[in-house]
């Protein structure tokens, strides 16, 4: 059978890419100031953020880690040794997670996760989980007395119950509750990392491992809890990955892990059943469909435990639906949020994604041509891999469930579509990694992202 190598796509192409996102980016901010568009966030759309230009604490260390990056990052990750290579990404990914919050000193890590708004203020107040499943639904509308804050009522309960964990064994403060969530977040690149080795693509992980670590998300990876969801569903998708090729025990051992993380994270977020998306890219790419029925039948023992203790996902959901129309998300304007949300998730993923893109088109065009095989070859299973990733994103957005905040929102997706970078060859891959490096400090000094 044909092993076709498909060659890495061109600067041009990346050139191109990533101004067509730069363009997206600058009209979404633009078209609102000129136009007197009211699109109902904050003062700074497309991002729920303030202009709020800054030097703080974490800066030196944001420039500093953001030159070592560029100017070792992509050597060190070819030529260290596998395991070295996880834990210095992995302690690479906490420092610029760090340096990148404490721009706004300590502050920056946890106050936001204290909001009221957010989950800590709630965990605080649980001392009967079981009660609060009980009851959750019924106290999602906005016309209930006692109706949940935004966040709490925009999720499934499992979120609030990560933080009621958190608050029981004395690390509820928000500057520990920020700091488990950080280093949560931190451990995303190596599970994706770990995801592409799995599926014979360890070349393109290292390739990939830069712009996993060095990754603007990080500005709202560390504060919110879509950084914790976003840790969640990684290792969930790497775990099965790990099933396509275990065999035995450790198959049904990582299929059952799998299927409680990704089981896990539809009790997380509404949108993250379109995880499924990328499961089977995985399969597909691992050339197995053996861990699905393991993997699908614990999920559901996940989803179904919930419900039998009193949360039922398909009763909340519409409950929700109506919750979320009732508030500002019947207020903001389609025909601008449609692809403001994109420009919004260029701005948190950077806009390299528009290379990504790129070259996904690109080589969807060249895989087809070729007839080159997924799971074959290592460029076609990064290449499904970060199309999966722009599915789900464009699935999300057709959604129209996420108007705005999207930033935060589509954080699991984002080194999804991250990965698609390492298409490109290694003179391309250096200067796009500066750009997403410049652009994650440049975003976080001149915003108060709020988040």
């Amino acid at each position: 059978m044909s092993r076709t190598t498909l060659s890495p796509p061109g600067p041009r192409l990346a050139a191109w890419g990533m101004a067509a996102m730069l363009v997206l980016i600058a009209a979404a901010i633009a078209i609102p100031v000129l136009t007197g568009w009211n699109v109902h966030v904050k003062s700074f759309p497309p991002l729920h953020a303030e202009w709020m230009p800054r030097i703080g604490p974490g800066t030196p260390l944001a420039v500093l880690l953001g030159l070592a990056g560029v100017l070792w990052g992509p050597r060190l990750a070819t030529a260290a040794r596998w395991g070295r290579l996880l834990m210095i990404s992995l302690a690479a990914s906490a420092l610029w997670l760090f340096a990148l919050a404490t721009v706004d000193g300590l502050d920056g890590i946890g106050t936001i996760l204290d909001h009221r708004y957010e989950y800590l203020g709630t965990a605080r107040e649980v001392d009967d989980f079981g009660m609060t499943l009980r009851e959750y639904v019924e106290r999602i509308p906005y016309d209930h007395p006692d109706n949940w804050p935004v966040h709490i009522a925009g999720h499934p309960p499992g979120a609030l119950l990560f933080f009621v964990v958190l608050v029981r064994v004395g690390l509820g403060s928000a500057l520990a509750a920020g700091t488990v969530v950080l280093l949560l977040g931190a451990t995303t690149a190596v599970a994706a990392m770990i995801t592409l080795r799995a599926l014979s693509a360890e070349g393109l992980a290292r390739r990939a491992a830069p712009f996993l670590v060095f990754t603007p998300s990080a500005i709202w990876v560390a504060v919110s809890g879509d950084g914790l969801f976003m840790s969640v569903a990684a290792w969930g998708i790497c775990a099965l990955a790990l099933a396509t090729r275990a065999h035995g025990i450790a198959r049904i051992a990582w299929s059952g892990f799998a299927g409680l993380l990704l089981g896990y994270c539809v009790m997380l977020s509404y949108g993250l059943p379109l995880l499924g998306v990328l499961a089977v890219a995985i399969l597909v790419a691992g050339r197995s469909w053996v861990p699905l029925p393991i993997a699908g039948a614990t999920a559901l023992f996940v989803v179904g435990l919930f419900a039998v203790n009193g949360f039922a996902w398909w009763e909340a959901f519409p409950v929700l639906q109506e919750r979320y129309w009732d508030g500002v998300a019947s207020r903001r304007p389609p025909g601008y949020w449609l692809w403001g949300n994109l420009a919004a998730f260029g701005v948190s993923a950077g806009p390299a994604i528009g290379a990504s893109i790129a070259a996904v088109g690109a080589g969807a065009v060249a895989t087809v041509r070729s007839r080159s095989l997924l799971g074959w070859n290592p460029r076609a299973v990064l290449l499904l891999l970060a199309a999966a990733g722009w599915a789900m994103v464009i699935l999300a957005d057709l959604s129209n469930m996420s108007r705005a905040e999207v930033e935060r929102i589509w954080l699991p997706f984002a080194p999804w579509v991250t990965i698609g970078i390492a298409l490109f060859g290694p003179t391309t891959l250096r200067w796009l990694l500066g750009a997403q490096i410049g652009f994650a400090i440049l975003v976080q000094s001149v915003l108060s992202t709020g988040w």
